[in-house]
């Protein structure tokens, strides 16, 4: 069997002098967390809508289970799941009957008990839709993209404004979904979240892919240094740090400063003794190793939420 599920070709798509997407290819195997990172205006959600037929491409093709979007679009809506980044419902509508009406337009449907189950809503049943809380609802929109029991689920920013506790619980079945052997994309402005869930990424910036691999793998191949973070009591003079062994940058933010180090013992070595000469009155030290929001930064030189 054909070990790959999604397959874009040299995909391109333009709004007048715009471009919004340009020549991107990438291709995503069964069973894996497939995330699109990027900044705002990247092209993420632009990609998504072409990839889910939503959008015709300019240029290019794709393949869905085999399938092709653009001629054989009802096949291909029978193995995918959307769900999009804000999901329109009547507000008097019921949980149970949201998806018991959005199963009817399936040749194939999920049980409702089995998918409220999955999404933790079954005490929901028969609450209305402007009832539930922000993660209730997020949990609904995923249930309605499973509703066909699709082979590749969508998801454009499923966490974007869920509290810490709402978010977690979408984790976890995000993580089942994998388990039971569906394929996952997702787009996140939440680097952690990618980095936890996903299997590869691929990070757009300005409609192209600039970095594709496993979230390990990038960081290593792109050699992303470790980063100590220092709160001080009092600030020192930044050029005393950039001074110190190791040090390719000294990054300050409102409560500490980061310092990013190929040789972070022989930075933090350097950094007590200094601490000891010029009187640093350090009150705490905490040293990571790179992460995907190190990655990205390197990669955009952008803010995430720019």
């Amino acid at each position: 069997m054909n070990n790959i599920c999604v397959d874009v070709q040299h995909i391109s798509k333009n709004y007048g002098d715009l471009t919004a997407v340009e020549d991107l290819s990438f291709r995503v195997k069964r069973g894996e967390v497939f995330g699109l990172l990027g900044p705002n205006g990247a092209g993420k959600t632009t990609t998504l809508e072409m990839i889910e037929g939503l959008r015709k491409p300019d240029r290019g093709e794709i393949y869905i289970d085999g399938h092709s979007v653009a001629k054989q679009p009802r096949k291909v809506k029978e193995v995918i799941g959307v769900q999009l980044q804000s999901t329109s419902l009547y507000n008097k509508i019921k949980v149970g009957e949201a998806l018991k009406l959005f199963g009817g337009y399936y040749k194939k449907c999920r049980p409702v008990d089995e998918l409220l189950e999955l999404v933790s809503l079954s005490d929901k049943r028969n609450a209305y839709h402007q009832e539930l809380s922000g993660g209730q609802q997020q949990r609904l929109a995923l249930a309605l993209a499973l509703v066909n029991d699709p082979l590749i689920v969508f998801l454009d920013e499923p966490t974007t404004g869920l509290d810490p506790q709402a978010r977690r619980n979408l984790w976890d079945i995000i993580l089942k979904m994998k388990e039971s052997g569906k394929t996952v994309i997702l787009t996140t402005h939440y680097m952690e979240e990618a980095e936890f869930l996903c299997d590869r990424l691929a990070i757009m910036d300005y409609g192209r892919m600039i970095a594709e691999g496993a979230p390990s793998g990038l960081i290593e191949q792109m050699q992303v240094e470790s980063c100590l973070e220092i709160r001080f009591e009092a600030p020192p003079d930044l050029k005393s740090l950039h001074a110190l062994p190791g040090v390719s940058k000294v990054h300050p933010l409102a409560d500490k400063i980061e310092l990013f180090s190929a040789a972070p013992q022989q930075t933090l070595a350097a950094l007590i003794e200094g601490g000891r000469e010029h009187q640093w009155n350090i009150s705490d030290i905490h040293i990571r190793r790179a992460t995907v929001e190190d990655l990205f930064l390197e990669l955009t030189g952008r803010s995430l939420r720019e």
